[in-house]
């Protein structure tokens, strides 16, 4: 991947775009092709031998699906990258690409419940071990490394807590033990935050999330040096998570206004959050940016804003929960974030709801425990909103 064309995020998220055609079109069109011609035979030997670099077949590369990495590369600061399908296509396959069996992997165990999956079901299959420790446990994360450990994984923020890992610390662990550190980056996306600043050598997107903005489209990303990347997509050539050239059009699209849609969602986070903090029918609130939060030094050092993601807790449990939820008027009930439309999660019984009771508890996941991902609608019609909801709730 080319270095960065300019000096600022805004104007790489969107003038980079693949070469402009002989149709000298503004905007890029969709490569809607399963596979590529070759001007003659010795040029399509030469292609699979890698000898020459281009096109041959979608699922391995594909204009669309170029562009969309190479921007994020650039907003990422990493070398080279690869789209998925999904955010899970991207975390399964950055790990699967580094892992043989009797290898082991250190995490933080506040994590997205699929990702849980992973470490818990479907690796040990393979005799893939984890350990799990408290993602803001310095000393947990290395008293954890072991002779056979080749993994560190963590979210930041997490999934739904909220909580923080120390990107710096862990960096410097991974480089000391020669391990891979690997960071989910969707809950902050490049714009608040760049992990590789701190050490992190692989980096996740969900593209769902907060990059797409609008919940059309499903998409993931896998970014890092040329040398892991190269590493991983030996992997996915093979196993073809690959994600579409329509997908990746959108996604491409989505990042030119990433950055102001970031910003709304970070200022009417931030409002809601002081609001709910000040409200006496709210036992607790999370928010990075809240100087309540146990780690708000942190994330004042990690993440250039608090996200887009509130977390608040009500008493009652599942039940105040419910009544709660169904008390909205404007919020959509969906697991999904990072839209333009305000969303309401209850995770213990559905985003997390395969983790054991003990273990929803161990990261701060209660029966009461609400996720709100902001959106941009006005702060007052968001507020106003949950209000009425929170008071029909206590009656």
């Amino acid at each position: 991947m080319d270095k960065k064309k300019y000096s600022h995020f805004e104007t790489n998220a969107i003038r980079t775009q693949v070469e402009r055609s002989g149709q000298k079109e503004h905007s890029v069109p969709i490569f809607a092709t399963s596979s590529f011609v070759f001007n003659n035979s010795e040029e399509a030997r030469a292609m699979f031998a890698q000898e020459l670099e281009g096109n041959i077949y979608s699922r391995y590369s594909n204009p669309n699906n170029d562009e969309f990495i190479k921007k994020l590369c650039l907003l990422e600061e990493t070398e080279d990258g690869i789209s998925t399908a999904t955010g899970m296509a991207a975390i399964f396959h950055a790990l699967i690409a580094f892992l043989r069996s009797g290898d082991h992997i250190i995490s933080s165990r506040s994590l997205f419940g699929s990702t849980h999956q992973i470490l818990t079901k479907i690796l040990p299959r393979w005799g893939i071990s984890h350990t799990y420790v408290d993602i803001d446990n310095n000393d947990a994360w290395q008293k954890a490394v072991m002779p056979q450990t080749k993994i560190l994984l963590a979210e930041t923020p997490s999934n739904p807590g909220l909580d923080l890992c120390d990107l710096e610390f862990l960096g410097k662990l991974a480089l000391k033990n020669n391990l891979l550190f690997i960071v989910d980056n969707c809950f902050a996306t490049p714009y608040l935050q760049n992990p590789v600043k701190f050490g992190a050598q692989l980096i996740c997107h969900s593209a769902t999330k907060f990059i797409d903005g609008q919940g059309r489209t499903l998409g993931g990303a896998i970014l890092g040096s040329k040398d892991i990347i190269t590493e991983v997509r030996s992997l996915t050539r093979q196993t073809g998570p690959s994600l579409s050239p329509f997908n990746s059009w959108i996604l491409s699209k989505s990042l030119e206004t990433l950055p102001v849609r970031m910003d709304k969602h970070c200022e009417n986070a931030m409002i809601l959050a002081e609001h709910l903090a000040k409200s006496e029918m709210v036992k607790t609130v999370k928010y990075p940016y809240l100087k309540s939060h146990p780690q708000y030094k942190l994330a004042k050092k990690q993440m250039s804003q608090g996200g887009g993601l509130v977390s608040f807790e009500l008493d009652g449990g599942i039940k105040r929960c419910r009544k709660f939820i169904d008390s909205t008027k404007m919020l959509s009930i969906t697991s999904n974030l990072g839209d333009t439309r305000t969303t309401i999660t209850h995770p213990s019984t559905t985003t997390h709801s395969k983790l054991t009771q003990e273990e929803r508890e161990a990261v701060g996941i209660t029966d009461g425990l609400i996720r709100i991902s902001v959106g941009l609608e006005h702060i007052d019609d968001i507020i106003s909103d949950i209000n009425q909801a929170i008071e029909k709730s206590a009656k």
